[in-house]
């Protein structure tokens, strides 16, 4: 990789900067090694996705619509999946699914000419909802790999209708949200599967729609009527349609004399069928010319995915194969293919893939011929080539590129000019993005952006001051009689969090923004992490007496609307506060460095459910994550979805707080006895008034807020009795109501 540019400028792109990336270039300039080097070294969190069960089996990773749960309907913008708007579509993930998205830094789209722009913008729809919905696909980097020369995305009549208002291309380069974003796009250039360097430029030439009649002639001399090679020079037919293939493969097997053997895959758990990766019942005789579909797992090398053998012996006992060119015969071992999905390690905290299917099966598939379409990303020693019936975009292209040499390529039909298909769109988009291919400056300057980007995002405190008017204004515009004391004291916080918080964030920002500018390695620069420092214990320590008051809030109400309202706006407020304190007092602790902040924060972003540690242990401790800190904040905090065993939180409005647990003790049970809600028995604002106004008779009681002649007549004698008990035992002799 160090000796290729446009990878290396690829790689400091993905690991340096959010920005996101077209990586492209022609048929065998190593788009797949690259990613599997990624996958393999890269310090950033990511998943890998593809637009086909093939492709997503091949590139180690799951399909677009099995990850986002995404319906095969067009995605509309500004609807919900659906042409008229009217039906809602549900999201339900799961909490590992969840996490997954929240806590990844780079999302990888292989085979991205074949993604659909809709398909990408509903993407940036999810990611939206369920990570940040101000920006392009929820903050999160994309990793697009593909070649647009090559295979289109699939668009019926019906759906490009239903679409052509909203995308002027079925392209991914035409999605309304990669349009909001900054993207670059790096053209790989050197060629690994194709030394002739003459063959390459007639190859680049009809990928860059420059075919004129003199590269026609020249290809066409490859033309050969009724070419017959024998068996032993192995070439394989590339075919347009599949039935044409599949026409030619049952043919020649039938005229193998011999008896034919099947062999049916082992399928264990979950592998549909789109994404098998061979036959699941495999027809074999001897002498069948076949094509191994994935890499000798040996280590013994005899074999490739693509390449071309053939069947020496087979029985009921297994196959005898041997590679085209070569003498020496070998038993063929089944191979396994996994079917996988993202999961999080518990004990780590890190993505991997946990496996739900397994297809075992035989390496290979008949191959006298394939179609173009699944041709793709193999290579060829010798190929007849039926591409006169091209009938879309980049197909000719995919399959004269198979081809090592000219001289390997034999044409079954001469080409003309109308099968080499081109898409203005396409060769527009290309020709602009070659011009404004980046180049080291603007590497260095996004990367300066990137760095600020995360630097702002960590001293940026309107989004937890929001949360926090959000809960506020819930409590003034329902609460405010029940809970005046608590009221008051979150309308203060409100304030001084805005003055000692928000605004001195503000000023804050210009002040790592210029010294960010003025340093000659802003990474490492000590003026620099010294100012990080001491502004990160500045807003830690401020953060605390919202800290205080948030922990040891307790709000209870019998209106369900309302509960649901509050749990949301206090979840939250939570979440954003939790987050932010923990990522800042790992700064104090551990300095500001790109990779280990994103490292804690995409763990801190993990909805962590295991235990509680001790209290002893470090909050920044990499071993858990923020639902750690919320659960030692609830345990000062009133839950209402606790057992009814559990001990009674009093609010801070309470004036006789014992009386206040007695009675709400009394009703939780008187509740449980009769199988009935809570607020059946006696209202919580009725519990509120008693608690306060201390009712002395019948009449008292009856003029508490929310609890009526009918609880009066069922429990008024019951409740009185604990009154009185409560203020002889507390020494209480005048009460509100007393004369």
């Amino acid at each position: 990789m160090e000796q290729n540019p446009e990878l290396s400028l690829a790689w400091q792109f993905i690991e340096n900067t959010g920005t996101h990336l077209f990586l492209t270039g022609k048929a065998g300039t190593g788009k797949t090694t690259f990613l599997r080097k990624l996958k393999a070294e890269s310090p950033k969190r990511m998943i890998v996705l593809a637009p086909t069960g093939i492709a997503a089996i091949n590139a180690g990773g799951v399909t677009i619509h099995s990850f986002f749960q995404l319906p095969f309907a067009p995605y509309v913008p500004d609807t919900s999946f659906s042409a008229d708007g009217k039906a809602q579509y549900r999201f339900r993930f799961g909490k590992d699914k969840l996490n997954i998205m929240r806590s990844i830094d780079l999302l990888v789209i292989d085979e991205i000419s074949m993604v659909r722009a809709d398909l990408l913008d509903a993407i940036d729809d999810v990611l939206r909802r369920f990570r940040d919905r101000g920006k392009p696909f929820g903050g999160v980097q994309l990793l697009m790999i593909g070649d647009l020369q090559q295979l289109s995305p699939v668009i019926k009549d019906e759906e490009w209708q239903m679409l052509n208002r909203y995308y002027d291309t079925p392209y991914f380069f035409s999605s309304r949200a990669l349009r909001q974003s900054e993207y670059c796009t790096i053209e790989l250039k050197t060629v690994y599967r194709q030394s002739d360097t003459h063959f390459l430029d007639m190859l680049n030439r009809i990928r860059e729609n420059r075919c004129d009649q003199a590269l026609l002639e020249e290809l066409n001399q490859r033309y050969i009527p009724n070419f017959n090679p024998s068996k032993e020079e192995g070439y394989i037919q590339l075919t347009t349609h599949n039935y044409q293939a599949q026409r030619i493969n049952e043919y020649e097997l039938a005229q193998l004399p011999g008896r034919s053997f099947t062999f049916r895959a082992q399928i264990e758990g979950k592998f549909p069928e789109y994404s098998y990766p061979t036959d699941e019942v495999l027809e074999l005789k001897r002498g069948a010319q076949i094509m191994f579909v994935k890499n000798d797992s040996s280590g013994e090398h005899r074999y490739y995915n693509g390449m071309i053998g053939e069947v020496v012996n087979v029985s009921a006992l297994g196959i005898e194969v041997r590679s085209k060119g070569s003498d020496e015969a070998f038993m063929l071992q089944e191979e396994e293919w996994t079917n996988a999905k993202y999961v999080l390690d518990e004990e780590t905290k890190e993505i991997t893939e946990d496996i739900e299917g397994v297809f075992k099966q035989f390496p290979l598939k008949l191959a006298w011929a394939i179609t173009i379409h699944k041709s793709q990303g193999l290579t060829f020693e010798r190929a007849i080539i039926d591409a006169s019936a091209s009938f879309a975009h980049g197909q000719t292209y995919v399959a004269l590129s198979r081809c090592k040499t000219l001289e390997g390529m034999v044409l079954s039909a001469p080409l003309s000019a109308r099968a080499v298909i081109s898409d203005s769109a396409v060769d527009a988009f290309t020709e602009d993005a070659r011009r404004n291919e980046p180049d080291e400056t603007r590497y260095r300057r996004l990367q300066q952006s990137y760095f600020l980007e995360l630097l702002s995002g960590l001293f940026d405190f309107v989004p937890l001051e929001q949360a926090l008017k959000r809960f506020v204004r819930l409590l003034d515009e329902h609460l405010y009689k029940l809970y005046p004391k608590l009221l008051a004291e979150y309308k203060s916080e409100t304030e001084r969090f805005h003055e000692k918080v928000t605004k001195v964030a503000q000023k804050f920002s210009l002040q790592y923004t210029r010294l960010v500018d003025a340093a000659e390695d802003y990474a490492t620069d000590k003026g620099l992490q010294e100012r990080i420092h001491l502004g990160a214990e500045y807003f830690k320590e401020q953060l605390a007496p919202l800290d205080a008051i948030r922990s040891n809030t307790m709000v209870e109400t019998d209106n369900k609307e309302l509960k649901k309202q509050l749990k949301i706006a206090n979840e939250e407020l939570d979440d954003i506060f939790l987050l932010k304190a923990d990522l800042l007092e790992f700064v104090v602790s551990n300095s500001f460095h790109v990779g280990e902040y994103l490292k804690q924060k995409a763990i801190l972003s993990i909805d962590d459910t295991a235990p509680t540690k001790s209290k002893g242990d470090k909050r920044s401790d990499n071993s858990s994550g923020k639902r750690r800190r919320k659960e030692e904040v609830e345990e000062g905090r009133g839950n209402s979805s606790r057992k009814k065993t559990a001990a009674v939180e009093v609010p801070s409005d309470i004036l006789h707080p014992e009386l206040y647990k007695r009675l709400v003790a009394w009703r939780n049970a008187e509740a449980s006895q009769l199988g009935l809600p809570v607020y059946t028995v006696i209202q919580q604002k009725a519990i509120l008034g008693i608690t306060n106004l201390l009712p002395e008779d019948k009449a008292a009681l009856l003029r508490i807020p929310y609890f009526g002649k009918k609880g009066v007549e069922k429990y008024g004698d019951e409740l009185l009795e604990m009154v009185r008990k409560y203020m002889k035992e507390s020494g209480i002799k005048e009460t509100l109501f007393s004369d």
